[in-house]
């Protein structure tokens, strides 16, 4: 008998199982438990919380390593309008950036990098490639703002086919029509939009549903509608002398200055709000007022500043083009003189004190509402067989607020539609989890300061010329190569850590590592809690406390006997499962 394969497995290292008590579920692979999800969550915090779920990591690293177009794709699959976004997003990632932790500096430029990988990209209109073979089911999008647009995108890759009704004469919403061009050139807009309608995707403008084309049609004549008409209906404040001329709603003055109009507006203006509306108001009416003497011009709003829904850096260009901002201020009543606007009363918010302010002309930007009024009548629906095929996306559905939230909502319906159309879902989010040498960062790069925006002159400033003029290209890469890169996962193998105390000499923060009396797992394999120690004597492990990990590496490179592994963790979107004649995959 042959006895050598025998012996020589003997001491062949064996693949240990993997421990229940790990971060994640899986070493390497595909992962799908719950405490995989929840490390994508706690650990790239500023994916978390894009409404998008926009591979965030992946597209700085590809910034940093001058891959601008594999950089601007990623943000394509993600989250539909790169180059917009890149200016005009809320930036819900920024304020939770690992890089702007306690002691750490401050967060990457998330939403200029954005911008940087477009301004450097070709260029070229981005064509995606369907993920599903044509289904034959139509479908009917009202309302061409960003979550129609991004609705039909969606549904127009998963195989269907997408026709946008908007009552509008060009397609965008609130882009060209709400966000003044000096924030977001137009040729940006139709150049995102064009990669949406190349897809076959066809948008009718000038239709009002409900006057040209009635809701209840267009139910019956397709597989699926979706109602994505936005926010329109603007929310009018009901004080004394509210009739009186000189009183507009924010919206309405944007969208005539948007469609070439010139309001007229008084020598004392007054814009109500606190808002990316009350912005982009005060700001547009600065320019337009800019070369009458004696003109004045002032935002009031009713909270404190800190509370105040803007983008990041807005204020303080407020101050820049000379445009004041009073808090704590309530509107009471509009001042009438001869039949004319004369100026509001406002009161101090919090107490009894009141105060006059002159104004001829008010801009009203205190929100807006759905406008249902084109919807069919109640008894329509209920005598519809197929009211089941209705949807909402966007700000229709959940009420007024960000770009970003309204693709996120949008996406989501779109998910909805295809799972009703084809009878189960076709995509599901996954874990992928591969394994790393190294995470392509030095620590030389944490200590680099956020790049500042450029910003044209303010007496360059006008209606058309975009105030943000970009990065130059070596400060795109330097920001972005700030990126912690929270996608790497590092972990100790407690069945290989020899507990000597290498890893904590090298670590950069001190409870990045911790040596760890205890350590308590729910049933799923999730650390819960833990009780640390000072003392070694104390000590039954050590322990890497993810969140607080910035992922410099150190520890990998002290441990002495290789028990510090790295991995890359991504979210991931799999279309390869039931009612598809095609195998694909998507991140």
């Amino acid at each position: 008998m042959d006895f050598s394969n025998q012996i020589s497995n003997l001491f062949k290292p064996r693949e240990r199982p993997h421990s229940p008590t790990a971060e994640l579920s899986v070493k390497e692979g595909k992962g799908c438990a719950n405490k995989d999800f929840q490390w994508l969550e706690t650990n790239i915090p500023c994916q978390a919380a894009c409404p998008a779920g926009t591979d965030i990591p992946g597209y700085l690293t590809a910034i940093a390593d001058g891959e601008y177009e594999k950089a601007y794709r990623i943000n394509l699959i993600d989250n539909i309008f790169p180059a917009v976004l890149g200016r005009v997003c809320s930036r819900p990632c920024e304020s939770v950036c690992r890089h702007g932790y306690d002691g750490l500096g401050d967060p990457v430029a998330i939403c200029f990098s954005k911008r940087s990988a477009d301004d450097f990209s070709t260029q070229q209109p981005v064509i995606l490639e369907p993920w599903f073979p044509a289904s034959g089911k139509t479908v009917a999008v009202i309302g061409a703002g960003v979550a129609g647009l991004t609705a039909a995108r969606q549904l127009k890759l998963m195989g269907h086919d997408v026709t946008v009704y908007e009552k509008h004469a060009a397609p965008g919403g609130m882009l060209n029509q709400g966000i003044p061009e000096f924030r977001l050139p137009r040729e940006i807009i139709d150049r995102e939009i064009a990669q949406i309608t190349g897809l076959g995707i066809e948008i009718k403008c000038g239709v009002s549903i409900g006057d040209d084309v009635k809701l209840t049609d267009l139910i019956a004549e397709n597989d699926a509608v979706v109602m994505a008409a936005g926010t329109l209906k603007p929310n009018l404040l009901n004080l004394p002398n509210h009739e009186l001329p000189g009183i507009l709603h924010g919206l309405d003055f944007l969208l005539q200055v948007n469609e070439g109009e010139v309001p007229t507006i008084g020598k004392n203006v007054v814009v109500i709000g606190g808002g990316f509306t009350a912005m982009d108001c005060a700001r547009t009416a600065r320019r337009l007022g800019a070369d009458t003497a004696q003109w004045d011009l002032k935002v009031l709003y009713r909270r404190s500043k800190e509370v105040m829904r803007v983008t990041p850096g807005e204020l303080e260009e407020l101050d820049t083009e000379g445009i004041p901002l009073e808090c704590h201020a309530t509107p009471v009543a509009y001042l009438e003189k001869d039949g004319r606007l004369a100026g509001m009363k406002f009161r101090r918010t919090g107490s009894h004190e009141e105060f006059d302010v002159p104004a001829d002309t008010v801009l009203l930007a205190t929100g807006q509402f759905p406008d249902h009024s084109w919807e069919c009548e109640t008894e329509d629906f209920q005598s519809l067989e197929h009211f089941r095929k209705v949807f909402a996306a966007g700000d229709y559905a959940s009420g007024a607020s960000s770009l970003i939230d309204a693709i996120g909502h949008a996406k989501e319906t779109a998910d909805q539609v295809d799972e009703f159309l084809m009878g189960g879902k076709r995509r599901e989010k996954s874990v992928k989890v591969e394994a790393a040498e190294t995470t392509g960062r030095t620590r030389e790069m944490d200590k680099l300061p956020r790049n500042r925006m450029p910003m044209l002159p303010v007496a360059e400033r006008s209606l058309m010329g975009e105030v943000e003029t970009g990065y130059r290209e070596k400060d795109a890469a330097a920001e972005a190569s700030r990126c912690y890169r929270c996608h790497f996962k590092f972990e100790i193998d407690q069945d290989k850590c020899i507990k000597c105390d290498w890893c904590l000499k090298a670590r950069p923060r001190p409870e990045c590592i911790l040596m760890l009396k205890s350590i308590e797992h729910d049933d799923e394999g999730r650390a819960v809690a833990w009780e640390s120690t000072d003392y070694v004597r104390e000590m039954n492990l050590i322990w890497i406390n993810q969140d607080e990990c910035i992922r410099c590496g150190a520890c990998l490179k002290a441990c002495p006997v290789d028990a510090i592994s790295l991995q890359k963790v991504s979210l991931f979107t799999d279309t390869n499962i039931n009612n598809t004649g095609k195998n694909t995959e998507n991140s």
